[in-house]
C-alpha cells in the first residue's frame, strides 16, 4: 500500500522512456535553433510608364548569379536602364547600362555589361514562362548584367543558360513591357 506521503517511483522502464524523450525534445529544440529559415531573396522591379513585377530568386540553383543581380540592384545598376529587345512569346531583355545613354538603335546596344564576367552555373530549372536567366554570348561564362524574363517555354535554353529566379507577380506587367521602356528601380526587398 501506498501512503500519501510516500513519494512515487517511476518504474524503471518508465523512467528510461522519460529520460529519452525529455533528450530528444531538447535535441530538436536545439537542432530548430541552428537551422534558422532560408529566406528567398526578392527584389522589386518598377516599370517608369507604371507597374511593378516581383522577382524571386534561386540562390540554391545559381548562387553567384543570385548575388550579383543583388549587388548590382543595390547599387542601382539597373535604374533608369532601358528594355533593349523584346521578342513576343520568347523574352524580355534589360541589363545593358548603354541604354541609359545610348540611342536604341546604336550597334553597340546589346553588348553592355558590368565590367566583368560570371562562370556558368547552369541547373535543372526549366526555362519556362517567368523565368529569370542571365543573357550571354557563345562563351558559357560571359554573363555579367543582363538578364531576360521568359514569355514563353523555350526548352532550346534548358541546360544551356543559367536560370536564376522567376516572376512571382507581376507577369502581366511584364506581357506589356515594349523596347524603350525604362526601368525606375529594382529594389531588393526583405
Amino acid at each position: 500500500m501506498i501512503s500519501a506521503l510516500s513519494p512515487l517511483r517511476p518504474l524503471p522502464v518508465l523512467r528510461a522512456l522519460l529520460v529519452v524523450g525529455a533528450v530528444a525534445l531538447g535535441a530538436g529544440s536545439a537542432w530548430a535553433q541552428d537551422k534558422p529559415a532560408v529566406r528567398t531573396p526578392r527584389a522589386v522591379m518598377t516599370l517608369e510608364k507604371g507597374g511593378e513585377i516581383v522577382l524571386e530568386f534561386f540562390p540554391q540553383d545559381a548562387p553567384r548569379h543570385v548575388e550579383n543581380f543583388l549587388a548590382l540592384a543595390k547599387k542601382g545598376f539597373y535604374d533608369g536602364q532601358r528594355v533593349h529587345r523584346v521578342e513576343r512569346g520568347f523574352v524580355v531583355q534589360f541589363g545593358d547600362p548603354q541604354t541609359k545613354t545610348l540611342p536604341l538603335d546604336d550597334a553597340r546596344i546589346g553588348g553592355g555589361g558590368p565590367g566583368y564576367t560570371l562562370k556558368a552555373e547552369f541547373n535543372s530549372r526549366k526555362f519556362e514562362r517567368g523565368v529569370l536567366g542571365m543573357a550571354r554570348s557563345n562563351d558559357p561564362d560571359s554573363a555579367g548584367s543582363q538578364v531576360y524574363i521568359m514569355l514563353g517555354p523555350a526548352p532550346h535554353l534548358n541546360g544551356q543558360y543559367t536560370a536564376f529566379g522567376q516572376v512571382t507577380k507581376g507577369l502581366e506587367v511584364v506581357d506589356t513591357i515594349r523596347v524603350g521602356d525604362r526601368i525606375k528601380s529594382i529594389k531588393v526587398v526583405p
